[in-house]
């Protein structure tokens, strides 16, 4: 078994842009938020898809095509630093927008949740490189477990497919050598603990 092509598939499998886009289809069909109109079900989650997704790959092209990055994974965690600032940008304006559905509050928790992590990254970033891979995973599974928890739904299975995930996730970064054990371990448990904390009580 080629192990590098399947840890590329994974990185990409379980890319941190891609991370919203899973949580919000749990959401929106394993939980109270499934009894949604389907209009409203569809504004957002392409609100969800545009902030957290679209808005980005499209800056990150920009910033590709202008050399501010030289790789599309921007490994060098110098180059980090204005992707992760517009991230966080992207996250606290699709927060708001999502705050137009005011039953929604929690659904808007999780993406000021989310730019409370690409903030942590940034900071770290500006002298050490951590895993913005791992920063997502932790942040996915501080959410499941924290909707187990307020009664939001019941999402037991979903919470141990991510830790598995998270689990296989951070041993493919391992493996292709993007990160040591310690970026891994401060990534999953800074996303974590950030995600915990902004959901409970910002």
């Amino acid at each position: 078994m080629n192990y590098t092509k399947l840890s590329h598939a994974l990185s990409w499998a379980l890319h941190p842009f891609l991370l919203p886009l899973y949580l919000m289809a749990m959401l929106l069909t394993l939980t109270a938020f499934s009894l949604y109109p389907p209009g409203v079900k569809f504004y957002l989650l392409w609100v969800v898809v545009l902030y957290a997704m679209i808005i980005p790959v499209l800056t990150m092209g920009v910033l590709r095509s202008l050399g501010r990055i030289s790789d599309y994974r921007i490994d060098d965690r110098r180059e980090r630093l204005l992707p992760l600032v517009i991230g966080a940008v992207c996250y606290v304006l699709c927060a708001v927008t999502i705050a137009k559905v005011p039953s929604a509050i929690f659904i808007r928790k999780f993406m000021v949740a989310a730019a409370c992590c690409e903030v942590l990254c940034l900071v770290v970033s500006l002298r050490w490189k951590i895993s913005l891979h791992m920063t997502g995973m932790g942040a996915m599974v501080a959410l499941l477990a924290v909707m187990n928890v307020v009664g939001v739904g019941n999402m037991l299975v979903p919470l141990a497919v991510a830790i598995l995930c998270a689990g296989v996730l951070a041993s493919a970064r391992l493996y292709l050598g993007c990160h040591n054990g310690a970026q891994v371990l401060a990534g999953f448990c800074g996303g974590f603990a950030v995600s915990a904390l902004a959901v409970l009580f910002l």
